[in-house]
């Protein structure tokens, strides 16, 4: 049976706003961030998406953010938490290296590049064993960057990664369809937004 999940990044937070690295370190959103959130429900709403199962990181924002696109129930999961930057987190961004970062965290205590991509394949792979057709992953921007690339090769052509510097904005939404084992993306929808770093 194909199943379908919706993977968005959680909307604009307040370190995002002073340019903070934030990984397992957290921070809420902001008025923006909410507004953000708002718009995703719209998108789900006026496509008449219902989810049979919803999910988020157990970060504060991925939580608020879940909570302002449906009133469902769902279950927070640590494997959707964001990449652990180590003792960089809550540090200004300009201490980190152009995009990608590669294994640069590993010696500051964070994960490696491979740790973390192989974490979101199998945890978006677990959820999804759940009953149900069409699921929500709230999670957060490297989380949903590694993780497509991490399916890339099976994504529809015209949404295969070019450049791995691309950058993902709050509430963006990843629609993959799931079947034999495998994820295809098969659209993002991108809302206006304002420049973000690491979240």
């Amino acid at each position: 049976m194909e199943k379908t999940l919706y993977l968005v990044r959680h909307g604009q937070t307040l370190f995002n706003v002073q340019e903070k690295i934030q990984g397992w370190c957290d921070s809420p959103l902001t008025q923006q961030g909410i507004d953000q959130a708002k718009t995703a429900k719209k998108y789900f709403q006026a496509r008449s998406v219902e989810f049979d199962q919803c999910f988020t990181s157990t970060s504060e924002r991925a939580i608020d953010t879940l909570e302002y696109i449906t009133d469902r129930p769902y279950i927070r999961l640590k494997g959707l938490k964001e990449w652990n930057f180590g003792c960089l987190e809550g540090e200004s961004a300009v201490v980190t290296p152009p995009l990608p970062f590669r294994d640069f965290f590993v010696a500051y205590g964070g994960e490696s590049e491979e740790t973390f991509q192989k974490r979101t394949a199998k945890t978006c792979e677990e959820l999804l064993q759940n009953k149900g057709k069409t699921f929500l992953a709230v999670t957060h921007g490297a989380f949903c960057a590694r993780f497509r690339a991490y399916w890339n090769e099976s994504s529809i052509p015209e949404l295969r990664l070019v450049n791995s510097k691309q950058t993902i904005g709050n509430c963006c939404i990843f629609k993959y369809r799931y079947s034999q084992s495998t994820f295809r993306l098969v659209e993002i929808v991108s809302h206006k937004q304002q420049k973000t770093f690491l979240s």
